[in-house]
């Protein structure tokens, strides 16, 4: 059977600890844009889906997928595990690719690794994260792939409100760097040299994080819109760091 990849990205305004930050602007665009459109580029994913809150509140999000072509789906504002697992099924997935919106820097070709490393496993979960088994990615530029039918399973089983709300730790524990369930075999990917730098900090949960993409969108968006993880780390090391 031909596999179907469904990259989901996962988006609401009401984040508790940045709110509205799906929303805050990047080069002339709300945040969710950008990220929608870097994963727009990737060569391995045959859909990509917004998954929302179906609050009112949200409605300017459901726009920014009108805007960049993809597919929507509304549901749980806290029940995570259900709002994938609903955009999955209804968009016919066997491999589901979970990536928040709160990464504003995911990079197309690495997620295509991770797609393809996963596809030739037997791993029920994959990840390029930073924080699994070391991958030593940057923080904020990569996704998680899980097979359909282990989500469906963590969807009929999960009663902790806890787990429903974070779908990955339903899969893998972060702090004892080990899988969760005998069931779901978990695997990651090294992240290449050239861009080995697991201290750098891509993603947004603070006004102060924010502030650290903005200048990066500033500084790179209008010459070189698709800029690389190594052009934020040049930069990093050559422009950021001498003036801070």
């Amino acid at each position: 059977m031909k596999q179907k990849v469904v990259l989901i990205v996962q988006a609401r305004v009401g984040s508790t600890r940045l709110p509205g930050k799906s929303m805050m602007d990047l080069a002339g665009e709300p945040l969710v844009g950008r990220v929608l459109e870097r994963v727009l580029r990737c060569q391995s994913v045959d859909d990509i889906v917004l998954a929302i809150p179906r609050t009112d509140e949200n409605d300017a999000l459901a726009e920014l997928a009108e805007q960049y072509g993809v597919n929507l789906y509304r549901g749980s504002e806290d029940n995570l595990v259900d709002r994938y697992y609903q955009a999955a099924k209804i968009f016919n997935a066997t491999i589901v690719g979970r990536l928040p919106a709160d990464n504003p820097v995911p990079e197309s070709c690495e997620i295509d690794r991770i797609i393809e490393y996963h596809m030739q496993s037997n791993n029920a979960f994959s990840s390029n994260l930073s924080e699994v088994y070391g991958s030593g990615y940057p923080d904020g530029v990569g996704a998680e792939m899980i097979n359909f039918t282990a989500l469906e399973a963590v969807w009929r089983g999960c009663r902790d409100p806890e787990l429903r709300e974070h779908v990955h730790l339903n899969f893998f524990n972060y702090i004892e760097q080990k899988q969760v369930d005998e069931r779901f075999s978990v695997g990651t990917i090294e992240c290449p040299e050239a861009f080995r730098r697991p201290e750098i900090i891509l993603d947004v949960n603070t006004q102060e994080q924010y502030e650290f993409i903005k200048q990066i969108y500033e500084y790179f968006y209008n010459t070189n819109p698709y800029f690389h993880i190594t052009d934020i780390l040049d930069w990093y090391d050559q422009i950021y760091l001498k003036k801070y």
